[in-house]
């Protein structure tokens, strides 16, 4: 792009997020027709396996392995086409023909409707089944709605359907009942004249809804079976709690069953944060979806809308209870961390203060110890300084030097040799500290 030089140079994603609006757009379907539509988990699941499968199909054996990579793919097959969309976690195929021209409006007919593809290339589908869906759409007059309804209910048998009008344009009616074929079945009467382009959009409209619905429900069992341990995990923490009050019990043990707590709520939120928070997004799309149906009542049913939400509803709501019950116990976790930190730190500065005072008694009883042995040093040195002297006045008085006796000297040295080396260590005491 950009090759006449009028603007700046392209951002690497610039092309690619501009045409994701383009990335999936709705088939162009002639009516009458049925869709077969299957959806599979992926996990497990490469793009090359998917290239493999539909290589199977006929005219496909050429079909080069890059023309995966959009993530969407729409191939012609001679009776039929194929859409093939990858997602994030799941990947749908959806066969789309014209309907026989002498199908009757009947449960079995609808049963025995099958898509025109190779014998097992269904069965042999890569991944696991979560979505089945077999939507016929019709050309109706719809000015009498009694009578429209009773034609698209023929395709049910005797099974309570729901029902609703699509901006004044179509009647979608189903009954939401999973087949012995494992087939869920829709029918579309649309007024006749109805573009190919609108009866793809509605097409893509309701095959979305019902399989992000199923997804979207795929956080449920997670929920549920997350219900006794998150039970007992809040159990184990108020009773944490609880001996966080009671100055008998070892902060070691309750450490110890802190942590343990921690890691129980840390793995479960690890493990299922992911599902809860893609069933919060895949009930967005589905609210989105019916949205863009532009339901209107049909006398004697329930809108589509009406049945699923009030169904729907409170599983979201349960997983999204659940979801907050995991939060709300990390927080209450680290609350509790930091009680339990404060306890530690309060016994420390006890300890500390504990550790200071014994510190202190022993400092003073120290210094009792180093004046004791200051005084008996002081008299040491007094003696050896006299001893010296002794030796001195007796060598004196040999000699006709010292005119007393040397007993009388030395006893007279004592007071002045002790006065003398008590104020010697005072002069080295102060000396020492002034530093």
């Amino acid at each position: 792009m950009n090759d006449d030089c009028l603007l700046p140079p392209d951002d690497a994603l610039r092309l690619t997020l501009h045409n994701e609006v383009h990335a999936r757009p709705p088939a162009r379907i002639r009516l009458p027709a049925v869709i077969v539509h299957i959806a599979v988990l992926n996990d497990g699941v490469s793009r090359a396996d998917e290239h493999a499968h539909l290589r199977r199909l006929p005219g496909q054996q050429d079909l080069p392995e890059d023309a995966l990579n959009a993530n969407f793919l729409r191939l012609r097959c001679g009776e039929f086409s194929m859409k093939w969309e990858r997602h994030a976690e799941f990947t749908r195929y959806s066969v789309v023909q014209a309907l026989p021209a002498d199908a009757e409006a009947s449960a079995q007919t609808l049963d025995s409707l099958a898509p025109r593809v190779p014998g097992d290339w269904l069965a042999r589908i890569p991944g696991r089944t979560f979505a089945a869906i077999k939507l016929v759409m019709l050309e109706r007059l719809l000015t009498f709605a009694p009578s429209a309804l009773a034609e698209a209910q023929a395709w049910f048998g005797a099974h309570a359907v729901v029902a609703s009008t699509m901006g004044g344009h179509s009647l979608v009616v189903t009954d939401f009942r999973l087949r012995a074929s494992g087939f869920e079945h829709i029918v579309v009467l649309a007024e006749p004249g109805t573009p190919e382009t609108r009866a793809g959009r509605i097409c893509q409209r309701l095959l979305e809804l019902e399989t992000y619905r199923l997804m979207a429900l795929r956080g449920l069992p997670a929920a549920k079976a997350l219900g006794a341990t998150l039970a007992e995990v809040e159990a184990t923490l108020a009773a944490i709690t609880a001996r966080l009050e009671q100055r008998g019990t070892s902060e070691e043990e309750l450490l110890d069953d802190l942590i343990s707590t921690a890691a129980r709520v840390e793995h479960a939120t690890a493990e299922h944060q992911y599902r809860f928070g893609a069933t919060q997004a895949y009930h967005a799309i589905v609210q989105t979806r019916l949205n863009e149906l532009h339901e209107g009542k049909v006398a004697g049913t329930q809108t589509l809308g009406e049945f699923m939400q009030r169904r729907l509803s409170p599983a979201i709501a349960t997983v999204g209870a659940t979801e907050q019950r995991l939060a709300n116990l990390s927080r209450r976790i680290t609350r509790a961390s930091a009680l339990l930190r404060t306890r530690v730190d309060i016994a420390t500065e006890a300890q500390n203060q504990q550790l200071l005072a014994q510190l202190g008694e022993g400092q003073r009883t120290q210094l009792r110890m180093q004046a004791t042995v200051e005084g008996l040093s002081l008299a040491a040195i007094t003696y050896y300084v006299v001893s010296l002297l002794a030796y001195g006045f007796k060598a004196m008085h040999h000699e006709g030097w010292l005119p007393v006796s040397p007993e009388l000297a030395i006893g007279a040295a004592i007071p002045l040799v002790l006065l003398a080396v008590w104020q010697t260590t005072r002069r080295i005491h102060r000396k020492f500290f002034s530093h």
